[in-house]
């Protein structure tokens, strides 16, 4: 049996609503899975939440709520977004869920057994809001003690608690990535990594005495995990680790955990090593993307410049959203969300290239062939061998991450037809029955290009991809390996409509 493709995002803190953040993350990790799913690989695209945690327990407090039925509500919201956005996970795992506490408890049992996880005591400081500790050496001003990831002020914390043995792993780890260069990515964030390591790595506090609201510790009940301890086991938790060891080998190890670059070094050096500890193979890769801004500044509630996706979704659609968003920055750099800039990519490139491309071709095919793909013989033309190479490019950059660069490629064909139409102007065959068998031919490569035009833009966008592929009258399944001269002859062609209504500035 050939292995799944394994994709995950991280599990969102749900100590309040999803946000573009989330939504970009979310968006990433599925045009991933779609792209493999188009070509016929079997994918397992794992997503959820994060529920347990001093943050939960106050917000909930502050709510009113108990904090599980805060978590149902939040989860709720994050759930409903996804539909929205149109993603097409495989398994939305919470932390609260019975499976996963009881692999977590297993698992510190299975550390503690090898000697990997010891008690003792913790002094040193804290942070509430991302629920992470912290050294002296990482804070962003030593007098107010403030977080360097959060930029909130961090409280000094003195309780008993169980450890795990991070530092006995520093050399597996360097070790890792150094035999496997692809692990960190995008390949500038591996130097603060390798960095942190070398700097020393101290043993983990992974539970807590002083919060209620988590999973309890199996070794000691008054005590409860650590929330990041608890969140990262969701990795396997959620694919069988404890129950379903055919799911579990099938899927394990994970090919790309997506990731937010805040949290890039949990993933790469806690979570790789405490796989290691378990005798677990480490992902293939874990990816950290930038963060986005709003008009040239970070997002704030207070300022009032967070990006609602609903809004965009509302406005302009799902797809127009999931298009911008891998669009406009190379994936992995910061980006910033800037309406003028939506507005144009979405005018210029959906509207007015894609889309008229479709509008103006369907309309030439009902006009000059009856409403139906052409009878022709097949032929060696400058469309096909353009597809083919845009194909090979396509694959090779979006396996590698490289979501805006695939679309580049995708946009070169896209203006590569439209160039074609107007160097060969059917408009004009069309005035000479001389031309009639020509005309046929020309009409034929162009709706072959554009079937794979839709197929390849299914991942960035598939509501309109599937409008696509039916104004083009195809129904049968989507398959990136069908080849350009496989179009279906004599088929009706589907209604036409506007794909991409411009934006009025």
């Amino acid at each position: 049996m050939e292995k799944k493709i394994y994709i995950t995002t991280p599990l969102y803190y749900i100590n309040a609503s999803p946000h573009i953040g989330h939504a970009y993350t979310t968006i990433a990790a599925d045009v991933y899975a779609r792209y493999f799913k188009l070509r016929g690989k079997d994918v397992f695209f794992l997503t959820g939440t994060d529920e347990h945690g001093q943050k939960i327990e106050e917000a909930a407090k502050e709510a009113g709520k108990a904090p599980k039925d805060f978590a149902d509500e939040v989860v709720e919201k994050y759930q409903d977004l996804w539909e929205h956005l149109k993603i097409e996970y495989n398994k939305f795992i919470r932390t609260t869920d019975d499976e996963h506490k009881k692999t977590v408890q297993k698992i510190i049992e299975n550390m503690y057994e090898k000697g990997d996880i010891y008690k003792g005591e913790y002094e040193g400081l804290y942070c509430i809001p991302c629920e992470s500790f912290c050294l002296e050496t990482d804070l962003l001003d030593k007098d107010s003690k403030l977080c360097p990831d959060c930029g909130r002020e961090i409280q000094v914390v003195k309780e008993e608690s169980y450890f795990f043995k991070l530092s006995k792993y520093a050399d597996k780890l360097l070790n890792h990535f150094n035999q496997n260069p692809d692990f960190l990515a995008p390949k500038f964030r591996a130097s603060e990594m390798i960095n942190f390591i070398k700097g020393g790595l101290k043993d983990l506090s992974i539970s807590r005495t002083a919060v209620d609201w988590g999973i309890k510790f199996p070794l000691n009940n008054e005590h409860s995990v650590y929330v990041w301890f608890d969140a990262l086991i969701n990795y396997v938790s959620g694919v069988g680790y404890l129950g379903d060891k055919a799911l579990f080998n099938n899927t394990w190890p994970c090919d790309l955990h997506f990731v937010g670059k805040e949290i890039y070094k949990f993933h790469t050096i806690i979570w790789s090593a405490m796989l290691l500890s378990l005798d677990l193979q480490l992902p293939k890769k874990v990816f950290g993307h930038g963060w986005w801004t709003f008009e040239g500044e970070k997002m704030s509630k207070s300022k009032g410049n967070v990006v609602d996706p609903y809004k965009v979704i509302d406005d302009y659609g799902a797809d127009a959203l999931r298009f911008f968003v891998l669009r406009e920055v190379p994936f992995g750099n910061d980006g910033d969300f800037c309406m003028h800039n939506f507005t144009e990519k979405y005018n210029n490139e959906l509207a007015n290239e894609l889309g008229n491309l479709f509008s103006r071709s369907l309309k030439m095919v009902s006009k000059y062939c009856n409403h139906k793909v052409p009878v022709v013989e097949i032929k060696e033309n400058i469309l096909k061998e353009k597809s083919q190479e845009v194909i090979n490019e396509f694959e090779r950059e979006i396996e590698a991450v490289h979501f805006s660069k695939a679309l580049n490629k995708l946009w070169e064909l896209v203006r590569f037809t439209n160039k074609y139409i107007e160097d060969e102007a059917p408009w004009k065959l069309a005035k000479d029955d001389l031309n009639a068998v020509y005309l046929e031919e020309v009409l034929f490569n162009i709706l072959a290009t554009m079937r794979v035009i839709a197929l390849l833009v299914s991942p960035f966008m598939p509501e309109s991809s599937d409008r696509m592929l039916r104004q083009l009258g195809i129904t049968e399944d989507k398959h990136i390996d069908i080849l350009w001269k496989e179009l279906p002859q004599n088929i009706s062609i589907g209604e036409i409509s506007v794909l991409f209504p411009k934006i009025d500035i």
